[in-house]
């Protein structure tokens, strides 16, 4: 379970990006952060995983106060958050499976690390993850000749490696065409539900966010305004946490693009 309470973060003496945030996530679950430029959500999570530095509140993953922790003890706590971003953060001069195996550099030594030595243990999950995903067949395959969608495939495999008890993603359809964007929701959705883990994502997508999680969080200017199912996010919603500015229906009402037939791109 991941516990925020009255999470604020300020830069300097300007107005807090974040302003007493309040948010429970419950395993199994998966929750969507919408809110326009600006309104804190990418800032939410870097607090999070403590690549922000919050100026205070409680941030919670089961049990351990993320907040109060400092150097190993940090380190230990950023292992059990994977991240999955935008613009992927692959290596790309590395093969498929080098770019998973980067998710247990938290768990090597610096000489398994460099020589990439990892134990057969991490190697066989490895596959098997990649498996799941759709990705085993280009293990030896550089990054770098993969699809968009491919790579963004990695990357949450990568993220799996570390064996996290929360997973957060941030924008992680912004790069991909709307087809490949629903694989991606689809992937983290059932995801959620097989590994009992809390998802977040940050996503500009309102109709995918209706469509693939089962909460949506809204925030304006570093304030939740919005908190519940996707069925009480209407159009009035939209419009509170956009500003007021006039949104098609379909916004909210679009199905998600058919995956039915075709090759992923």
């Amino acid at each position: 379970m991941l516990e925020i309470a009255n999470l604020i973060k300020r830069y300097g003496q300007d107005e807090p990006v974040l302003k007493g945030l309040d948010l429970v996530v419950e395993d199994n679950s998966v929750v969507a952060i919408v809110g326009a430029s600006g309104a804190g959500k990418s800032t939410m999570l870097r607090c999070i995983n403590r690549l922000v530095e919050p100026s205070s509140g409680s941030i919670r993953l089961n049990g351990t106060e993320l907040v109060a922790l400092r150097g190993a003890a940090l380190r230990r706590a950023r292992r059990k958050i994977g991240m999955v971003f935008q613009g992927f953060n692959l290596i790309d001069r590395l093969t498929v499976m080098e770019n998973v195996l980067a998710g247990r550099l938290g768990y090597v030594s610096l000489f398994q690390a460099v020589t990439r030595r990892f134990p057969a243990e991490d190697i066989d999950r490895a596959f098997a993850l990649m498996e799941r995903v759709g990705i085993a067949h280009y293990a030896n395959k550089r990054a770098d000749e993969l699809s968009g969608g491919e790579r963004q495939r990695v990357g949450v495999v990568r993220a799996l490696m570390q064996e996290p008890e929360v997973l957060l993603a941030d924008e992680p359809t912004a790069s991909l065409d709307p087809r490949t964007s629903e694989q991606i929701m689809m992937l983290l959705q059932s995801l959620a539900s097989e590994l009992s883990l809390p998802v977040l994502i940050n996503i500009h997508n309102v109709a995918q966010a209706k469509a693939y999680t089962e909460r949506i969080v809204g925030l304006r200017h570093g304030t939740m305004i919005f908190d519940g199912v996707p069925a009480e996010f209407d159009k009035a919603a939209l419009e509170a946490i956009y500003g007021g500015i006039e949104a098609p229906d379909d916004e909210l009402t679009a199905a998600p693009a058919g995956i039915a037939s075709g090759e992923e791109s």
